[in-house]
This record gives structure tokens, sequence and C-alpha cells, in this order.
């Protein structure tokens, strides 16, 4: 029923009564490299909003008009059945998708043509290809569908406020499992299968994106995916890691001590990082643009580690010379749904802003209710940033050395939590601990 209510908010951005039909097309199996070693299979994301279908190899058809939603399901032979299983029967697809027609996938040009549309709507070149290459003569559309599916992902209905809550419900849980069980000498492939056995033992089976277990300076690594070194005593282990649930993903970030206290510097450059996210967390509301919320966070950094002694001098100025980017080089957060960096960041016709730092924002528009965002500020001590700006003519006056150079090794501290704008307000979909008292205190067990 729900994906029935997505076709229908779909179509209700066409002109009533337009001619032409929207195809989609559905995900095929991958596999690795030229090998018959498959990929683990994931749904298309805009097919799997219209259609609900997890599975490979099938096509939709809307007709515009009159909401008409035709599906074409692969014809499997007796080898597909060997090799993966019982082949479901037209009747048992008919029952559990629903389409008003079905049929199998080499009728697809038959239809159409049967159709006989003025325009066929397709998401992108690859496959308005498709459609050309079933017959030339058909006239296709490759930004229309696009922008319109990209409007309707933006806002989410209830039902899918529902999933992403389930999948945020599961992914605290995990967290706090990892938290609890980390100790000096672990592996980080061993935290990750503490947090990959939670999720899956609650039903989760897909990870979200491919996530992050880093250990001391790996922890300084934005996308770091080798999870494989040994975490040692006296680092810090940062978690950034999210499953879905219906397809819909929760994705959420903790830094804490291996060994369970926060030491001198680790507590305050954390609270720095802390009081960052939940400050502009307390900005979030409708009407909000997102790179004010960024600029604010930044400001907020700088302020932080100026009274830790690592920055020097005039908040204004320091903004004015992006000196935010040295220690905060990515976006405040994105959009969050079928994809953890989904879709809707940036409307038609809204550019990035050219600037350190924040040109990495992933969403630049005004907060609506129905919107799924994440804030994530960090702190991070990288060294190919801050040895030449410590040379820097620009930077340098603002940059304590003394400070700096020996937390080289320090890594990185990123909090993470995800948000459904509301009507007031917003609705905190993370609650792993993250003040270091609460942190402290559930790693004592």
């Amino acid at each position: 029923m729900s994906n029935q209510l997505h076709r229908e908010k779909l179509l209700s951005l066409f002109e009533e009564g337009q001619d032409g039909v929207i195809y989609l097309k559905g995900a095929e199996t991958m596999y690795r490299y030229n090998t018959d070693y498959e990929l683990p299979f994931r749904q298309e994301s805009n097919f799997w909003y219209t259609t609900g279908i997890g599975e490979p190899d099938y096509h939709a058809v809307i007709v515009i008009s009159t909401g008409e939603y035709f599906l074409f399901s692969p014809k499997r032979d007796a080898q597909y059945a060997v090799w993966h299983g019982r082949i479901r029967s037209q009747e048992e697809v008919q029952e559990l998708y629903q389409p008003d027609h079905l049929y199998f996938d080499q009728e697809l040009l038959t239809i159409l043509k049967r159709l006989n549309p003025s325009l066929i709507y397709c998401l992108d070149e690859s496959q308005a290809e498709y459609i050309e290459d079933l017959n030339r003569d058909f006239m296709v559309d490759t930004e229309t569908l696009s922008d319109a599916l990209t409007y309707c992902r933006s806002i989410k209905s209830e039902d899918e406020l529902e999933k992403m809550r389930y999948a945020a419900r599961i992914n605290n849980h995990a967290h706090l499992e990892v938290m609890r069980a980390i100790k000096p000498g672990m592996y980080e492939y061993q935290t990750k299968a503490i947090y990959d056995y939670f999720q899956k033992r609650h039903g989760l089976l897909q990870p979200a994106y491919s996530g992050i277990h880093a250990g001391g300076i790996n922890s300084a690594i934005l996308h770091y995916t080798g999870n494989d070194k040994q975490i040692m005593d006296g680092e810090l282990f940062l978690i950034d890691a999210g499953y879905e649930y219906g397809g819909y993903a929760s994705d959420v970030t903790r830094t804490y001590p291996v060994k369970g206290r926060f030491s001198g510097d680790q507590a305050a450059i954390y609270q720095v990082v802390l009081d960052a996210l939940n400050k502009t967390i307390e900005m979030i509301s409708p009407g909000m643009k997102m790179e004010d919320l960024h600029l604010a966070a930044c400001r907020i950094i700088l302020l932080g580690l100026k009274e830790i002694g690592i920055v020097k001098g005039e908040i204004d100025d320091m903004m004015q010379h992006n000196l935010f980017a040295l220690f905060f080089p990515h976006g405040l957060g994105h959009f969050l749904g079928l994809d953890t960096h989904d879709v809707g960041g940036y409307p038609k016709g809204v550019d990035r802003i050219d600037r350190p730092g924040i040109r990495f924002l992933r969403v630049r528009r005004q907060l609506e209710p129905g919107m799924v965002v994440t804030i994530e500020p960090g702190i991070y001590f990288i060294p190919a940033l801050l040895k030449p700006a410590l040379h820097s003519e620009e930077h340098s006056r603002f940059l304590n050395a003394e400070r700096i150079e020996p937390l080289y090794d320090f890594g990185g501290i990123r909090i993470e939590d995800n948000l459904i704008v509301t009507e007031t307000g917003y609705e905190n979909l993370t609650d792993v601990p993250k003040e270091i008292l609460d942190i402290e205190e559930v790693m004592k067990h």
C-alpha cells in the first residue's frame, strides 16, 4: 500500500491527463569483476520507492493519465532454479506485488507499442538507452522523472518514518553493544563483528553503507574502511555505521576512549564537538538552512578550540579565513532515507558554496517537516592539512604549533545523530550515550 501511495505522490507532480508513461528499470545482479561471484543484491532506490520490489531484473511502467501500473517480471528458466531456487509463478508475483497488469519482461516492447506514449520518462541516460535500443522511434525525457522522484523522496511519509525509527532503534542498541564490549587489544574487525551480529540477530541484513570502525589515527580518515588494525590503550575509537530496515537507513557515529575514560585532551576536544552537535540540533526547525547550521557549528568549533589553546585570534577573523576547515573539513550533515546520502540535498538550480569545508556540505536548502537529516560535526588532526597550514602566511598566525604538533597522532572525533524535522522542531532518533559522564558510566561494565 505504501508504494501505491508513493506512485500517487509521484503522479501528482505531472499535469492531470498528461500523455506519456514513466519507465523504471530495476537493478540487476552484479558480479565481482569477471567472475561468477555475486555481490549482495540491493534494489535501485527509486525502483524500491515506487514498487517495493527487492529482487533483481524487474521493470515497471506507469501510465501518467490513468495511474495504471504495469509490472514486468523476469522470465526464469530451469537453470535459474538449479542455482538460485524455486521460481515464483506469475500468480504469486501478482499476489505479492499487486500490479494492475503483470507481464514477462520479454513483453515490454509489445506493451509499450500498444500504449503508444508520446513521451517516455526515464531516470537517466542508461535507462533511456535501454528504451531506445528496444525501439528508436520512442521519444524519451531524462530530466523530469529524476527531479520528480527526488522531490517525493525528500519528504518522508509516516510509513517511511516508522521504518526509519525501527532501523534507528536497532542501530542504537548495536552501537551500545560495541561501547560495552570494546577493550584495549581488540581489533577493529572484532568490534565490527559485534556490531554486525547484533543487527543481523534482529533481522536487519543489509548494511546501509560500508561502516567505519576506526581506532587511533584511523579515526581521522573520513571514509576509513580497512577495519583491520589493533585498538590500543589510550586511543580513541570511532564507529560510524548503520543498517537498513525495509530499505531505509540509519547512520550514527560515536567516538569514545578505548580504556573507558577520556584523557584531558580527549575530554576537552570531545566536549567541543559535542557542544557543536547539541547546539546545532537545537537550531533545527522548518525554514532553517543547512548552510547556516554548518557555519554555526564551525563557529562553535573554533570558539572551543580557542578556549583550549589550539587556535588563537578573533573568531570572526578565523571564520573569514576558513580556519575551521583545517579541523572540520567535511559537511555538517546529509539527508537520510533509502540511501545513506539520500537525494534532494541540492534542488535544481542550487549550486555548492565554493568555500573550504562547506563545499562538501551535502544539503543546501531550507529544512521542511518530514525531512530526515544527520547532524555530524567533527574535529580531526590530519597532518596533511595541518603541517602546510603551520607554514602558511594565511593560517599560521591563528595556530598554536606547540599544542597542535603533539596531536598529529590523536586521530579524530565525530558525533552523529539522526533527526526528523517536525512542524515545531525535530525528533531525535538517536539515543546512544554521548555525554562524557554517560559514556564513561556505560564503559565501566
